[in-house]
């Protein structure tokens, strides 16, 4: 006889873990936060041993807690596969996903392997390019778009937002013109996305600069590129200082090939959706898919919307 802990328990500490705090939890779970902190007592009890060290600004997990954890994923994976089989779901063969290349490169990319590993039957081909998808006449599954999720006749949902911020390479912060505030800047070569539009104002220098109320740097004097990916390798290169998006350049500063020179940071007004067609609700491949994303995240499980029609709408990339 198999003896088991309560299901409820187990999806807590899953919830809790995955947003570092059962506040996130609760919300996901849709219960109160005390409730998400009674299951994780009881599972801790259950176990004879803690999973989460209770700190002042969230959760750690314990050494247990990170054994604990992957094999408990996988096994509501496996579930929730054998759950799909039992409805008639196919979570095999190919699913094509539309992407944006720094996006691709940048976050999606670095973590196929675990959606791999999750769903080993599904045959992923990422699609990267520039432009909307018009999902009615192109073969192709979901969206991954930038913008502020107003695509007339598709569903959405948001499964990223980032913080930007000015970077550069550590090489930049030393020297002869060390970078220690903005106004160090007229010293220092700026990069550009051109491609970034008047309501997403602070993935562009001029809108810095006056918030910092700095005069001096030439705009003109720097460096344009249409793709994000060039601009951040030119960070990585030295060759100077540009805004970056925490989804996208978050790899290199762990690495230490990038740097915030600043310590300031603002909530960016674009976010990354998942666009389809209502239909595509009915694929589990494409829903399999959109969890996980939302999964890896720290967005929480696929809540549901609702919009008509066929086609993407001109909400930016």
């Amino acid at each position: 006889m198999r003896r088991l802990p309560p299901l409820n328990a187990l999806r807590a500490f899953e919830a809790a873990a995955r947003h570092g705090g059962f506040t996130g939890a609760a919300k996901e779970l849709h219960v109160t936060p005390a409730a998400v902190s009674h299951q994780v007592k009881g599972l801790e009890e259950f176990l004879g041993q803690p999973l989460f060290h209770r700190l002042p600004r969230g959760l750690e997990l314990t050494e247990a807690g990170r054994s604990y954890l992957p094999e408990l994923t996988a096994g509501f994976d496996q579930l929730a596969r054998a759950a799909d089989c039992l409805r008639g779901g196919d979570l095999a063969g190919r699913l094509v996903v539309s992407v944006l290349p720094s996006f691709c490169a940048g976050w999606l990319a670095p973590r196929i392997g675990d959606f791999n590993a999750r769903y080993p039957e599904i045959r992923l081909e990422l699609l990267s390019q520039n432009r909307n998808t018009d999902f009615e006449t192109e073969d192709v599954d979901m969206g991954l778009r930038y913008g502020r999720g107003v695509y007339p006749g598709l569903e959405v949902v948001r499964v990223l937002e980032e913080e930007v911020f000015p970077i550069c390479s550590p090489a930049l912060m030393t020297g002869a013109l060390p970078l220690r505030g903005f106004e160090d800047l007229r010293h220092h070569v700026l990069l550009h996305d051109p491609a970034s539009l008047p309501d997403e104002p602070w993935n562009q220098w001029n809108t810095w600069l006056d918030w910092a109320g700095v005069d001096g740097p030439d705009l003109d004097r720097g460096h344009g590129f249409t793709d994000t990916t060039a601009m951040i390798s030119a960070c990585v290169a030295g060759l100077g200082v540009g805004i970056g998006r925490s989804a996208l350049v978050r790899g290199h500063l762990r690495a230490g090939r990038l740097v915030r020179p600043f310590t300031v940071s603002r909530p960016a007004d674009y976010a990354y959706w998942a666009a389809f067609l209502p239909k595509t609700r009915e694929n589990p491949k494409a829903m399999a898919f959109l969890d996980w994303v939302l999964s890896v995240s720290g967005m929480g499980s696929t809540p549901s919307s609702s919009r008509d029609g066929q086609k993407e709408g001109k909400d930016p990339l």
